[in-house]
Order: structure tokens, then sequence, then C-alpha cells
């Protein structure tokens, strides 16, 4: 399974004092020696954190294919299309939001969204749709006749840490469940079925498959397990582990995770 690493948050850290450094790029070199497969960022139309430059930078220079992650807005396709990453994520946006909660809506087959892939494959950029695990959205992006879709994992990460942890802070998708453990672990269990299910139902459409948000060193194993998910996209939990590793380790580490 091929591991892409989000390298957002290094320019979360250097827009908390809005200096020039930690400078994103400098994380690129050393991503691909610890073998990640794939870089991946998030420019969001407010440039909350990564900026055009940064961009532009990135793709450039990155000895890895990138995974460029933005909204359908023309502007940010406009963007996409100059930079022309080996890949471009749709994904949803809202500006209040801490961070991606939900996938985007692609049953209705809006104009807007047709128009973003239409535009990207005239630039030859391979195109995912950034979706919650339902069979209507991967019926609706196999009829958009994208390349890629990536599950949005958050159910999973929230139910896990729970379960595991008894943590009351989740990922902004659900509140903390008052349940009991059984009850619990069996919702969690349903939902790995279900990313697992639809995963393989997916492939047999052509679809190639990759999931991120939520995931960490804790939950990482069983997503990893499944065989028709091809690629993982995982950012926050490699960089909060590198304060104290260093990035190299921090990747090195969660691919030690991710063998079964």
């Amino acid at each position: 399974m091929k591991l892409g690493v989000n390298i957002d948050h290094i320019a979360v850290l250097r827009e908390a004092r809005r200096i020039y450094d930690p400078d994103p790029l400098q994380a690129v070199g050393i991503c691909a020696r610890a073998g990640a497969d794939q870089i991946t960022i998030h420019v969001r139309e407010d440039r909350r954190h990564m900026h055009d430059d940064d961009a532009r930078t990135i793709v450039r220079y990155a000895p890895l294919p990138v995974n460029l992650e933005c909204a359908t807005d023309p502007e940010m396709i406009a963007l996409a299309c100059t930079l022309r990453p080996a890949r471009v994520t749709l994904v949803p946006e809202k500006r209040e939001e801490v961070t991606t909660e939900g996938g985007l809506l692609v049953t209705d087959r809006s104009p807007r969204l047709q128009d973003a892939i239409a535009r990207l494959h005239a630039a030859e950029i391979d195109v995912s749709l950034f979706i919650d695990p339902t069979h209507e959205a991967i019926a609706a992006s196999k009829d958009l006749d994208v390349e890629w879709i990536e599950f949005h994992t958050g159910m999973y990460a929230n139910l896990y840490a729970m379960l595991h942890s008894n943590l009351a802070r989740t990922h902004h998708i659900i509140p903390a469940l008052d349940l009991p453990r059984t009850e619990l672990a069996q919702r969690l269990d349903a939902e790995q079925t279900l990313l697992r299910r639809l995963s393989c139902d997916a492939a047999e459409m052509g679809l190639h498959v990759a999931a991120g948000h939520g995931i960490n060193y804790h939950n990482v194993a069983e997503i990893a397990q499944i065989e028709t998910v091809e690629e993982l996209n995982i950012g926050q939990s490699i960089i909060a582990r590198s304060v104290f590793t260093g990035l190299e380790q921090a990747i090195r580490d969660m691919r030690a995770c991710m063998v079964p």
C-alpha cells in the first residue's frame, strides 16, 4: 500500500507566527528518503496554510508525485491546471471548518463539478474525488469518469478513538457517543466492513481507491489490511510525531505500522 504524506501542517506551524519557516518544501526530500510514495498538499481558498508559491515550488521540485487537494472553485481549478501536479483531489471546503468535515457531494453531478473534472483532464491531470463511503457516491464518481476516489475515514477514526482511548475530542465528524463499549465495537466493526466492501466494489468498477482523514499510528493497521485500498494519505499524526522524532523517523514509524 502506498503512503502519501500530507505536509500541510508544516505550513500551519509557519503561519502561526506568519514568518518564513519552517518551509514545507524542505520536507519533500525527507519524505522521499523515508519511503513515502507521494506528497499531498491542500491549498485552501483562504490560503490559511499552504500558499500558491508553496504549491508551485513543491510541484516543481518534489522528487515524488504531488497530489494537490483543492475545492471546485474555478480559481482553484485554474491554479491546478497551471501547476499540473500528478493528481488533483477535489474536496469540499468551508471557511469556518477546522478540517475537512465530510466527503464531496457528488451524487448531484453538478455542472461546476463536471466542469472542474473536464478542465483538469484537459490539462492531463488525474482526478480523484474525496467522498463519503457510500454506494451512491462510488456510482456517481464512476459516472463522472474520474480515475480515483478517496474515502473520508473520519467516522472510522472517531469510533476507533472512542472505543480504544475514550477520547472525548473527535475529528469534527461526530460528537463523542455515550454508548457501551460493546456497541461501539459493533459500530467500528461495521464501519471497517463497509470500507472493505465498498473499496472492493469501487475497484471492480475500475476506480483506484485511496483513503484518508483521521488515520494515525493507532488505527492505521486495520485500514492497511484492506487490499483494494491502494493508498493512504496521512498528515496530522505524522507531522505531530515528527516534532519529537524528526520527520524521517515519523514516516518510517508509520510505514512500520502499515505492515501486517
